[in-house]
């Protein structure tokens, strides 16, 4: 602040003490009031106070405008576009069957010769972790047998819950059609299947079988125990959607099995199934391929 007279000075406090004296005096309440300061420079000259500047009224908000949102656009069945003649092209020399199932809309979107029948090959596994856990089998020896396709597992659970009557129980109980036991009754993976029989077991296993089973499947290693790669088919096709999966594979009674099932996205929407038969002479490497193929062109 700059230096002022000292007669100025004391004028100032006098004037101020005496503005005091009357506002007690009247016993009013303070108020804020804007006071206008007048700075008096060295010269004199009085600088003049600055004037108060008018408020800034607010700028109106733009109207906004009613938001329309596209509709979005109907989505697409898996694999609703997909013909027997386009999966028969991909498997030359063989056969496929395809069935995929969508459990929200409850509608089967694919049926590719449904009624052709395979050797089970591992799949038969799915009825024989049924049978032998209903009957309090061991549950880490039966995801164990599940996840890695434990064959010696198989064996040992087959002749100890069953047998063959492992099969024809669970062809009366889930009304399988096109399932039966295999001639040798040693034989498990000669068991016969059809690709709707398959998709009925998986919809028994997610509404109503022991949670054990799909938590192996959903672990199941890339490698069976016997070091053949099992990601062939779903998992290779999936694309970043969640599987869980019960692969088969044997060869030559004459021909070679090559079985990709389970189910697929979120909340396991879809089951599945692709069988498939190929020449003896169509190695595994080249097998896997197509029904990794087929299944790719059922996911669109």
């Amino acid at each position: 602040m700059r230096k002022l007279s000292g007669i100025f000075l004391v004028g100032l406090c006098v004037g101020a003490i005496g503005a005091v004296a009357v506002t007690v005096s009247h016993g009013a309440a303070p108020q804020a009031v804007a006071v206008a300061e007048t700075v008096t420079t060295p010269s004199g000259t009085p600088t003049p106070t600055p004037t108060a500047e008018p408020e800034p009224k607010p700028t109106p908000e733009p109207e906004k405008k009613a938001e329309t949102k596209a509709e979005p656009a109907p989505s697409q069945e898996l694999g609703a576009r997909v013909d027997a003649a386009t999966l028969d092209k991909l498997v030359r020399g063989g056969n496929v069957s395809a069935v995929v199932f969508d459990r929200q809309s409850g509608k089967t979107t694919v049926s590719v010769h449904p009624d052709r029948d395979y050797t089970s090959a591992s799949l038969v596994k799915l009825l024989i972790a049924l049978s032998t856990l209903e009957r309090g089998g061991p549950v880490a020896d039966v995801q164990r047998m599940l996840s890695r396709s434990d064959d010696d597992l198989a064996s040992r659970f087959w002749t100890s819950y069953g047998g063959t009557s492992i099969v024809t129980q669970w062809v009366r109980k889930l009304g399988l059609t096109g399932t039966r036991p295999p001639a040798d009754p040693g034989r498990w993976g000669d068991t016969q299947i059809t690709a709707p029989d398959v998709v009925k077991i998986y919809q028994y296993l997610l509404d109503h079988g022991p949670k054990a089973i799909l938590a192996a499947l959903r672990a199941a290693t890339e490698r069976g125990s016997d070091g053949f790669r099992q990601y062939f088919g779903i998992p290779d096709a999936a694309g970043g959607r969640a599987w869980a999966v019960k692969q088969g594979w044997s060869c030559c009674r004459p021909t070679r099995m090559l079985h990709t099932s389970g189910v697929l996205g979120d909340d396991s929407r879809y089951i599945v199934v692709v069988l498939t038969e190929h020449p003896a002479g169509v190695d595994y490497a080249t097998a896997s391929r197509r029904v990794t193929d087929v299944v790719a062109k059922l996911l669109g």
